[in-house]
């Protein structure tokens, strides 16, 4: 090929360009216009919901998203929840997050996970939430079997037709007095009882670190790819002391995840740095295993690949200011003035962390650090002999994504722990198949995995004769009525449970 052929294929190429950036000008380019996407564009959901595909229409639906750092205190039976779960019988979804359930000892981040705290919180959860309008749950407690913790299985996959329980965090241990106040098996008839409002979907433990997602029961049919993901960013950045646990499902059409987060602490110079780098490590690192063997383009395998995605915890942010100086904004409650020095604003704002993410506007007091049972900041009583705390917003909510807007922000007065209750509320717009409200019931292809969700092992009292049995085998499988747990003995000397 000649030089002089070059040139005039080039002369004929950018002609062609310019031919075509003409065409754009006058409107009547050669490439049609981008369309606007629904589960993206929240702006452009009602405007351009003829565009939908066929058969599929975007629905609005009510999330509530409360955080709350509990100190390592276990809640006793009559702790009123009313300051952390604002039951307001409008929502459709509950995701609640806790940190410190337990003390952050060695024994409980080395040894063995206790898992008592989260049976006693679920309890408390399920009484209010499925309280009736005269103030009594609906639900009554009765005798469970229950008593340690359990190994688990991944080998299941299969619908989603009753809610789910992550009994890996049920617990039901006698108190030291022998009485046995909480019962975990009221949660369990949440599975079957027609009277009740709202349904557990999951739950998992990570050390101190909690999760529950709790949604009415007509919804639950329409939740399915539900999985879980645990990030350990403690001590040498590997154990569970510090981390996040994210759950991740599909609702209808639209998939969702939920990160309940505790970071790392400190309020010296330069540990917010820590703090982005643990946000960013759980960006990164956080893979939400495959459950069917088919790929589902609706269920993304990262946080950030999801349609919409609500990040909770104790962040750990403080105000860069030293203790004196945020007390006097405080006593003049200059909320701006303390704003400006919140690490977090000012990290995202230099979009260090949390690109992309927004935030509620804040109108409360700071969280964190308070006497307990007290309305009084550590450090203002001037004979503590413990280190004192500068007053920080360390408990947040944050999300990501369209079709999200926020209704509230706010902050409960619970004096239960040293940190106060953060709670939000969120409606969310859904993309919903025509198809599955006619049927009444998910597709086939919608599935949820049983990692993190089913025991494989269950150890009872009193049931076995011999000490050298360790508990029954479990076989779970699916039938039309939900799931089913089949208990078989080890030995012929023991008796068959089931239920």
């Amino acid at each position: 090929m000649t030089v002089g052929h070059q040139d005039v294929k080039k002369k004929s190429f950018i002609h062609k360009i310019f031919t075509m950036m003409e065409r754009e000008g006058s409107g009547s380019s050669d490439f049609p216009e981008p369309q606007s996407n629904p589960a993206v564009d929240i702006q452009s959901i009602s405007s351009t919901e003829p565009q939908m595909p066929a058969g599929q229409y975007v629905q609005s639906f009510r999330v509530f998203v409360a955080t709350w750092n509990v100190g390592g205190k276990s809640p006793h039976n009559g702790l009123n929840l009313d300051d952390f779960l604002q039951v307001d019988n409008e929502s459709d979804i509950y995701v609640l997050g806790f940190q410190e359930i337990v003390p952050l000892n060695a024994g409980n981040v080395l040894v063995l996970e206790d898992n008592e705290p989260a049976a006693k919180w679920l309890t408390l959860i399920n009484q209010s939430l499925n309280k009736s309008l005269d103030g009594s749950s609906r639900s009554k407690a009765s005798g469970s079997l229950f008593s340690s913790k359990p190994s688990l299985k991944k080998d299941f996959c299969f619908r989603c037709q009753q809610p789910n329980i992550n009994e890996d965090d049920l617990s039901s241990e006698p108190d030291e007095d022998g009485s046995n106040v909480f019962d975990i098996s009221e949660i369990s008839m949440a599975s079957t009882s027609n009277h009740l409002k709202y349904s557990l979907i999951a739950s998992k433990q990570m050390v101190g670190i909690f999760v529950t997602i709790w949604a009415r029961k007509e919804h639950i049919q329409y939740v399915s790819h539900l999985r879980i993901s645990c990030i350990s960013r403690g001590i040498m950045g590997c154990l569970g002391n510090k981390g996040c646990i994210s759950v991740s499902f599909l609702f209808h059409q639209t998939s969702f995840c939920f990160v309940c987060s505790h970071l790392a602490s400190g309020e010296k110079e330069g540990d917010e740095l820590r703090r982005n780098l643990d946000v960013l490590e759980i960006l990164k690192s956080t893979q939400f295993p495959k459950i069917c063997k088919t790929n589902h383009s609706r269920m993304p395998d990262k946080i950030l690949g999801h349609d919409m995605v609500i990040w909770l915890g104790d962040l750990n942010y403080r105000i860069a200011l030293s203790y004196s100086e945020t007390r006097k904004l405080l006593e003049n409650n200059d909320w701006d003035a303390l704003l400006n020095k919140d690490q977090l604003k000012i990290e995202r704002e230099a979009e260090r962390v949390f690109k992309g993410w927004k935030e509620g506007k804040i109108y409360f007091a700071p969280t964190y650090k308070y006497f307990y049972n007290s309305d009084t900041y550590f450090g203002e009583i001037k004979t503590s002999k413990k280190k004192r705390r500068t007053p920080a917003w360390c408990d947040r909510i944050l999300w990501h994504g369209s079709g999200i807007k926020q209704l509230s922000y706010i902050r409960g007065e619970s004096r239960f722990s040293d940190h106060r209750p953060v709670c939000g509320t969120f409606v969310v717009d859904v993309v919903v198949n025509q198809n599955e409200l006619k049927k009444g019931s998910p597709s086939s292809n919608m599935k949820i995995e049983i990692e993190e969700l089913l025991p494989t092992a269950r150890y009872f009292k009193n049931i076995f004769p011999t000490s050298d049995t360790f508990g029954p085998e479990v076989v779970t499988h699916s039938n039309f009525s939900g799931m089913h747990y089949e208990f078989r003995p080890h030995s012929e000397h023991a008796q068959l449970w089931t239920f």
